[in-house]
């Protein structure tokens, strides 16, 4: 009677997991397929080990184990993306994707789960502490970028350069007084590269990353939304992103799931 039991229990486990994996939808079952590009730290880039590592390769492992599912990346370049997905080649992008009104028309996004925008990055011990110190002082920001004309708009005087590392490294030899860029990216920089600075506490712009589905998927995204709200919950995600960036970049107001 127990191995008919037994028996029984297995087959009924088999029957829910094949019900479940059909209605999520997925391209192979019991696996996330996700699109990444692989090549943009720190959301994606190749660890010392040569394995993938990054923001997204970390937020979305975990999301895919919490949901029951094993994460297979799909290495895609940025211009494939949005038609690999719509041909079903995997399940989800996980490349780090801007949430606009434009693109929530083509695709379904999840909620947003990282939150970046446009930062100031000074000394440690600078007099500089919020976007209204930039009046009159030498800013330095990525040529021709969003950046530039924001801290031209905030009074800075601005100087251009071709590469984001060179502008911290001028700051952080005393020729500038701040750099303005992308709030992930100087986090990574600044931890990564061990320089004597820090980012002030406001934001001069501001932008959420979501998961990019097909719009049939909602089920998925459902369970993807519910692990992530998990995630940020227990203290996962912050551990995961903060040992990356040095903060939680997480969205204390996200960009939610169009129904």
């Amino acid at each position: 009677m127990k191995i008919k039991l037994a028996i029984a229990a297995i087959l009924a486990f088999a029957s829910v997991s094949a019900v479940q994996a059909e209605d999520l939808k997925l391209v192979q079952d019991g696996t996330l397929m996700v699109a990444t590009e692989g090549t943009y730290p720190p959301f994606s880039m190749q660890s010392p080990s040569g394995e993938l590592d990054g923001l997204e390769i970390r937020v979305m492992k975990e999301i895919s184990s919490r949901i029951g599912l094993t994460y297979e990346p799909v290495v895609t370049k940025w211009d494939s993306l949005l038609v690999g997905l719509s041909a079903n080649q995997y399940d989800v992008i996980s490349a780090a994707m801007d949430i606009t009104e434009e693109r929530q028309k083509a695709v379904l996004f999840s909620d947003g789960w990282l939150e970046s925008g446009g930062r100031i990055v000074t000394m440690e011990d600078s007099a500089i502490k919020s976007a209204a110190d930039l009046k009159g002082k030498a800013v330095g920001a990525l040529v021709a970028s969003t950046w530039f004309k924001i801290a031209e708009d905030l009074g800075g005087t601005v100087k251009g350069y071709k590469a984001e590392s060179d502008a911290l490294q001028d700051l952080a030899n005393g020729n500038i007084d701040a750099v303005i860029t992308d709030a992930v990216a100087a986090g990574y920089s600044i931890k990564n590269a061990g320089l004597p600075l820090v980012m002030t506490e406001d934001f001069v712009s501001r932008v959420q990353k979501g998961f990019a589905f097909n719009k049939d998927r909602g089920d998925l995204v459902e369970k993807v939304n519910k692990a992530l709200a998990d995630m940020i919950a227990d203290g996962t995600y912050a551990k995961l992103t903060t040992e990356l960036v040095g903060f939680d970049p997480h969205p204390a107001e996200p960009i939610r799931t169009l129904k």
